[in-house]
């Protein structure tokens, strides 16, 4: 993980969360500022093709390389020439701020959204537009390049979304974890089930158990989205697999128990069996 990538940060403001990122660039302010508010240019870094008209109020309208009409549109909220560029995208909010930095420039984006598990597939998007922009500004091409999982689950471990939770309805206990995952939902399945379609009143095939966690029959199964069996006492272990983000599948991972359930150890348990997991998705 590089310098600048340690320093972004995921904090809550208002109730929603905030990702701050932060890069800097040898050029000065005027051309980091053309290359966020000028639609040709703004749209080769940016993830979709842009139409601004930068004036608070203005409509920004998203949309692909190839299509005429906007698949999504916002309203520019905030403009201070040469410094300050904010506007709304969907349920989003983007406040860009560029100030000078020696000779060159800080571009700063402060990105507010709802959808906390999802800000690892956010920054990691936004850490490569922003090395796009930098060789923009260098003159150079400015190819979108892809990140195979490596960057996304960086930022996972850097946000602390990597840890799981524990309730308590009455005497009942609820370890949980969610995750973003890069893969798709069947890609998942596959790594888990390996070879193995789960059956009801059957064993759970060994990718959805854990070692430390005593596995009963299949109760549930809807491949390759949703998987449900016994553990103990009335507990049950869910894996659960739902719409994500971009990069992949979104694992909602829940086990119950009793009062006397040992909590502390299931969450230990699933994080090292969700890691694993992880590092599987991304081919190692």
């Amino acid at each position: 993980m590089n310098a600048h990538r340690n320093a972004d940060a995921l904090t809550v403001a208002d109730g929603r969360n905030v990702l701050t990122m932060a890069r800097d660039y040898p050029q000065p302010p005027s051309a980091v500022w053309a290359a966020l508010t000028e639609p040709a240019a703004l749209s080769q870094w940016f993830p979709f093709q842009v139409d601004l008209d930068p004036r608070p109020g203005g409509t920004i309208a998203f949309g692909a390389p190839v299509s005429e009409v906007p698949l999504t549109t916002g309203t520019v909220t905030a403009v201070a020439p040469r410094r300050l560029f904010a506007f709304n995208w969907g349920a989003d909010h983007l406040s860009w701020t560029v100030t000078a930095d020696g000779e060159g420039s800080r571009l700063t984006l402060e990105h507010t959204f709802d959808d906390r598990a999802g800000a690892p597939s956010f920054a990691a998007g936004w850490d490569l537009c922003m090395a796009a922009l930098g060789r923009l500004l260098d003159g150079g091409p400015v190819e979108q390049r892809r990140d195979g999982g490596e960057s996304h689950d960086a930022y996972v471990h850097l946000f602390g979304l990597d840890r799981g939770t524990v309730t308590a309805v009455g005497d009942t206990r609820t370890v949980r974890f969610e995750r973003q995952l890069v893969g798709a939902a069947e890609r998942v399945w596959e790594t888990l089930a390996g070879g193995i379609e789960p059956v009801p009143g059957l064993p759970v095939p060994v990718g959805f158990t854990d070692r430390d966690v005593p596995a009963g029959h299949v109760t549930e199964v809807r491949p390759p989205h949703f998987l449900s069996y016994e553990w103990t006492d009335g507990g049950t272990v869910t894996w659960d697999l739902r719409e994500g983000t971009g990069y992949g599948a979104r694992l909602v991972l829940t086990q119950t128990g009793p009062k006397s359930f040992d909590t502390d150890a299931a969450l230990a348990a699933w994080h090292t069996r969700i890691e694993d997991l992880a590092a599987r998705l991304r081919g190692r």
